[in-house]
């Protein structure tokens, strides 16, 4: 079945943000990151769909992801343009502890198109959450990233088997997972001039 995009969909971009590039972290594995997801916010963009911006401002006073680090700061490009809000977080899901679900719900939204860092921990909650509440999440894999992993025992599980392992697991149980190519096609403009509807979500 071929992939669509509701036009009730709404992109809810996780933790795009600075930080993650300064050395403290380890290694990261997708070079594309930034390129896919850029690609897939100015589509949205282009299609007038809502676009809403999740920040992770830790209370962890040497992140580099903390409200007065300039790691806080969002990663070039992906700063919010006007009308598109941001929803500060400090857990890993964004729909903990903030009002993310009542702004989708206030939008009529009937999808939520995640992407961000990391793979593992604040994008996989999120979508995790959002599953559990109702809303039919769609993972774009490949603007994604995460890193490599201790393992406990004095090893360490590469960022590629950990996000395809994360995943794997949401494809499973809690979302439609696509490519940056998959979600551009499917935001081309039909040629009939007809609009998509998309998938309905039973609330």
């Amino acid at each position: 079945m071929t992939f669509s995009v509701s036009e009730r969909a709404v992109l809810v971009i996780v933790d795009m943000q600075q930080g993650f590039d300064e050395p403290s972290w380890p290694r990261r594995w997708n070079r594309r990151v930034d390129e896919n997801g850029l690609e897939v916010l100015a589509a949205f963009r282009a299609s007038g769909r809502p676009v809403i911006h999740v920040r992770h401002d830790s209370v962890e006073p040497e992140s580099s992801l903390r409200p007065d680090s300039p790691g806080n700061r969002f990663r070039p490009g992906f700063a919010p343009e006007q009308g598109e809000p941001v929803v500060p977080k400090s857990v890993n899901a964004a729909f903990i502890g903030t009002d993310l679900d009542l702004r989708l719900r206030r939008l009529a939204a009937d999808s939520v198109v995640v992407f961000g860092i990391t793979t593992d921990q604040c994008v996989s909650t999120t979508v995790r959450v959002g599953a559990n509440t109702g809303w039919r999440m769609v993972l774009v894999e490949d603007a994604c990233d995460c890193f490599d992993l201790p393992d406990g025992r004095g090893g360490t599980i590469a960022a590629e088997s950990i996000h395809a392992a994360h995943v794997a697991t949401l494809r499973f149980e809690f979302a439609e997972v696509v490519t940056t190519a998959e979600i551009l096609a499917a935001l081309q403009p039909d040629p009939r001039g007809l609009a998509d509807t998309g998938l309905p979500l039973a609330r």
